[in-house]
């Protein structure tokens, strides 16, 4: 059990700026980052203790922001140098994007080091860095109750070995449709996900993207849908907020077992369905308990069938 004391969960990855083009318009300067999405989605239910790096071009304004929403940035280096910065074009539908520059910048040689402090964190979020590095932050924690993942296609095909070495460490795996595909080598998606699981992680969640997601684990298949949003403005992050979401209920109700996990991925889904409805991290950083409480309801009102299904054989 968690202790309402130590329920922290410690998130560690990428903060960036992010160059959108996007059907709206050109967005520059966006404050981005795997790791700030998932921090900010945490951040509203539990305390999170950030790792990462920036250069001296990150707004301290933007630092300061999230130790007010309770995330402890100590754990953020500053060096000389430029922050990692992305630029991607986003299709006139959003449905696909294309990354037209990366510039690793201070990101290249980033080595996480996990405050002493930071090291005894109860839930630990591996954000999208290379496997090498989260598992330098697995050395680094002291038996943490649950660690969540991410990875890409990149890691999949560049790093297969390394990989392969820190899947039996992770208690869940988040990742998309196509890379859980590409990781087993098989296109049905249950199969996919059944080798995957044989790997390593107890529980597999597979996002996918407006179609909602899938949790496989012990217990079977769970489904959570994506909410059916009038508008959506940039889905930039709404993964990584999915995460934060999934990990901020855990860490707030003190227990992770299968039935926690099916709960939390409404407030993951509901976290990254507030992602999308502004530019960048603008619009999670604006919501309340009160609009997400708002948000769950209509949820449940999307699934709620008034009981039993009668059915005459």
């Amino acid at each position: 059990m968690i202790h309402h004391s130590e329920k922290s969960i410690l998130v560690v990855g990428s903060l960036a700026f992010d160059d959108l083009e996007m059907p709206t318009g050109t967005f520059k300067d966006v404050i981005g980052g795997a790791a700030t999405y998932s921090a900010i989605a945490s951040s509203l239910l539990a305390p999170v203790r950030l790792v990462g790096v920036v250069g001296a071009d990150f707004p301290q304004a933007m630092l300061d922001d999230l130790g007010k929403r309770g995330v402890d940035t100590k754990g953020v280096e500053r060096q000389a140098g430029k922050t990692f910065r992305w630029h991607g074009r986003y299709s006139s539908d959003l449905a696909s994007r294309e990354t037209l520059d990366t510039q690793l910048n201070v990101f290249a040689d980033f080595r996480p080091k996990i405050p002493k402090e930071f090291a005894a964190s109860p839930l630990v979020m591996l954000g999208n860095i290379h496997p090498a590095l989260q598992l330098e932050v697995l050395k680094q924690v002291e038996r943490p109750q649950l660690v969540v993942a991410d990875t890409m296609n990149f890691w999949i095909q560049g790093e297969p070995k390394t990989l392969a070495e820190l899947l039996p460490k992770v208690d869940v795996l988040v990742i998309n449709d196509e890379e859980v595909r590409e990781l087993a080598g098989v296109h049905n998606l249950r199969r996919a996900a059944e080798e995957v699981r044989r790997r390593g992680p107890k529980a597999l969640i597979v996002k996918r993207g407006e179609h909602g997601a899938l949790l496989f684990d012990a217990q079977g298949v769970f489904f959570v849908p994506a909410y059916p949003l009038e508008e959506v403005c940039d889905p930039t992050g709404a993964g990584d907020s999915f995460a934060g979401g999934l990990l901020g209920y855990l860490a707030s109700h003190d227990h992770t077992e299968p039935h926690a996990l099916r709960r939390a991925m409404f407030f993951a889904s509901a976290m990254g369905s507030f992602c999308v409805e502004g530019i960048g991290p603008r619009r999670l950083l604006s919501i309340t308990k009160r609009d997400l409480r708002s948000r769950l309801d209509q949820f449940l009102a999307m699934v709620e069938y008034g009981g039993d299904l009668p059915f005459r054989e």
